[in-house]
């Protein structure tokens, strides 16, 4: 299956626009969303762009009822309180409101999750270490890759909350071996890079992050990954404008 990656937001609400351009010219055939939709540098007070982003993904959602949705740290620090660096306590309000409405656009059957994964593609927004599902998971689990995803799909803010999690974890400053590395190809977000590449069984996407000034990280293109083949290309729209 082709799947289009739309990383990190970041209240770019014009990243809904390109990936719904790139299916409509036929480019994949199932979304996935690496979340982080709030925060922004020096956009704290701006909530009329933490709405605006929130209103594309939930329009989105509706139009693409298939897309799976990925938590990321920015997303879960409002419905866990925690006041993370970018948090805005002026827009918590409203992130958490347009949260439960995006919650509310998906389908019975397909919840938003840390992890989610398409035949042996797993995506999820930091990484998944071998380490982290050796010591959470229970043993007769482990080997069953969607019976372990399931398993951390349901754990709560206490296991998720650290370092380790998939939440938060960074496989590209790391080396500790990856949950299944010889099996499974992971696709996450999280840690911004230049260009999107496949290092090992990571595939790292976040290439819409900006530096301070708002000058971008990254390319700003879109990842389509083969589930099958694990053969990936990369888009750029030509319009990436607000």
């Amino acid at each position: 299956m082709q799947v289009l990656v739309i990383p990190d937001i970041h209240l770019k609400p014009y990243m809904f626009r390109i990936a719904e351009e790139l299916l409509e010219k036929g480019c994949a055939g199932q979304t996935v969303c690496l979340m982080d939709i709030p925060d922004d540098w020096g956009k704290e007070y701006n909530i009329e762009l933490y709405a605006e982003t929130f209103d594309a993904a939930i329009t989105f959602a509706k139009k693409y009822p298939d897309t799976l949705w990925v938590y990321g740290n920015h997303d879960l620090s409002y419905i866990w309180n925690e006041r993370e660096s970018g948090y805005s306590v002026m827009a918590a309000w409203t992130v958490r409101k347009k949260l439960l409405e995006l919650k509310r656009a998906l389908p019975e059957g397909n919840e938003m999750k840390y992890i989610h994964i398409i035949d042996n593609v797993l995506f999820c927004h930091g990484g998944v270490m071998d380490y982290f599902v050796e010591n959470i998971v229970p043993p007769d689990l482990y080997h069953n890759a969607e019976q372990a995803i399931d398993f951390i799909n349901g754990l709560d803010h206490d296991s998720m909350w650290n370092d380790m999690s998939p939440v938060w974890y960074r496989p590209q400053y790391s080396k500790r071996k990856l949950y299944k590395s010889d099996e499974i190809l992971q696709v996450v977000g999280h840690t911004p890079v230049e260009h999107i590449f496949r290092s090992g069984n990571i595939i790292s996407c976040d290439v819409f992050s900006t530096y301070r000034n708002g000058e971008p990280i990254g390319t700003q293109e879109f990842l389509v990954i083969d589930t099958k083949t694990w053969r990936f290309h990369t888009y750029r729209s030509k319009d990436v404008s607000r």
